[in-house]
């Protein structure tokens, strides 16, 4: 696609003159940890985290050894332990959800360092459609999950006929008060699993 082939140029441009998060080969970790015949759930994220050394390729996960936590993330916990029981691992890495069927994908999958958003209106937007919307024609259920003003515009490319969309308040510190937590997503989003027939996530992270 010339869109694609557009965006891969700008970013290595970028590249050249700007340290961009993540590591080149982190950009599509998303999609290679969670391969498409194997989604079962969608987390739609907005862009990487912007500080160095955070970000590698999973919306709202972080590497192991990033202290502290991030707060939306560290939200996303609160949540986690209120709603399943689940125990808050001491780390923020997500690669275990990943790896049972969970598709952390961000809408923008690169940034520069410090500078969130620079990436916005690049094409990524683009990307991440067609991978939400070949998902969505997919004869397979899956649980899409949108949460933030965002993130809901994204939900009308989802047949609702077929899957499940969950849409919901961003766990951010700014807005996790007003609706996400209580919101029960973990549970919510099993029930949906198996309501599908598919086995449901075991969202207790390993230290």
């Amino acid at each position: 696609k010339p869109y694609f082939h557009k965006l891969l140029d700008f970013v290595e441009d970028e590249r050249a003159e700007a340290t961009i998060l993540p590591p080149e080969d982190e950009v599509f970790q998303a999609l290679e940890l969670t391969p498409y015949d194997q989604v079962k759930v969608v987390i739609l994220g907005q862009d990487p985290y912007p500080t160095p050394g955070f970000a590698h390729g999973l919306a709202f996960s972080v590497k192991p050894e990033v202290r502290p936590i991030p707060r939306s993330l560290q939200n996303m916990y609160q949540e986690l332990v209120d709603d399943v029981g689940a125990r808050a691992p001491s780390h923020g890495n997500l690669t275990y959800w990943a790896q049972q069927g969970v598709l952390l994908l961000n809408a923008v999958l690169t940034v520069r360092e410090r500078k969130p958003n620079s990436h916005k209106n690049k094409g990524w937007e683009q990307f991440t459609t067609a991978v939400l919307k070949s998902l969505s024609d997919g004869y397979r259920p899956i649980v899409f999950v949108f949460w933030g003003g965002f993130a809901k515009k994204l939900a009308r490319l989802i047949d609702t006929q077929i899957h499940e969309v969950i849409i919901g308040t961003h766990p951010s510190p700014l807005s996790a008060r007003n609706g996400f937590f209580g919101s029960k997503p973990y549970s919510t989003i099993n029930e949906k699993l198996r309501a599908f027939g598919h086995t449901p996530i075991d969202w207790e992270l390993p230290e």
